[in-house]
């Protein structure tokens, strides 16, 4: 993708592709058992967050250094039914946030061409090699990708480990308005119906057509914001100038 296209759905789609990781049963375990996010969501969010920038915007050694780090930590990650340096359990969460970009992409900015999908999925695959994926773990093209979702999408189960991090991970922030409970009603609607339905979600016409608005609204106006507007805050991102322009 673009980088100014990769600014406006690395966030929008983090809700959708966190629930689709929890709904793979060891994930969900694994986050149970040994993730903080339960009781500090926030920081728990920047430790991810600024990874997944690196891995985006930042320069070899910066992509280096993040992904160290993320194996360092998955090294830790390991329980009865699960490790999360394995090879079939890195492919599932890299891919729900491959598909989340390209989903979120398709509803606020527009499809992307087929060459531009099969290079975001061969990049993207790189990178899950710099994590420990193995190399044939995930197709590097988009269509062979399509079919390793559709594949998945049928094996997935929400328990009960999902149900109640998610509950947590989506409960108001003080503060947050009515930003909390409107990122919620958003992401339901981005998620397949089975796991919307799955995780307790209510979807219904008004809902939809909520959802129908604010991606024509993005379609709209994205294109038209400065690039200083539509970048991350600065926090989240690696030095700019070991990122460059």
């Amino acid at each position: 993708m673009q980088r100014v296209q990769r600014e406006a759905v690395l966030l929008a789609g983090g809700g959708r592709a966190l629930l689709l990781q929890l709904a793979h049963l060891a994930v969900a375990a694994g986050v149970a058992a040994h993730s903080r996010c339960r009781r500090d969501r926030v920081a728990r969010l920047l430790r991810t967050l600024r990874p997944m920038y690196a891995f985006a915007f930042g320069t070899p050694e910066q992509v280096a250094a993040a992904a160290a780090g993320v194996r360092a930590v998955h090294a830790r990650v390991v329980g009865p039914s699960y490790r999360a340096g394995d090879s079939a359990l890195l492919a599932w969460v890299l891919a729900t946030l491959i598909d989340s970009a390209l989903v979120v992409h398709e509803r606020a900015l527009g499809p992307l061409l087929a060459v531009l999908a099969d290079r975001y999925c061969a990049q993207m695959c790189a990178l899950g090699g710099l994590l420990g994926m193995l190399r044939d773990a995930l197709p590097a093209d988009r269509a062979g990708f399509a079919r390793y979702m559709d594949a998945a999408f049928a094996t997935l189960e929400v328990g009960p480990d999902a149900r109640a991090i998610a509950a947590e991970l989506f409960a108001p922030l003080p503060g947050s308005g009515p930003l909390g409970p409107l990122a919620r009603e958003l992401t339901a609607g981005l998620r397949p119906p089975r796991i919307r339905v799955a995780y307790c979600l209510r979807w219904d016409p008004p809902r939809a057509a909520l959802l129908d608005v604010v991606c024509a609204l993005a379609r709209r106006s994205l294109p038209l914001l400065p690039p200083r507007l539509r970048r991350p805050p600065a926090f989240l991102l690696p030095p700019r100038d070991a990122r460059g322009t």
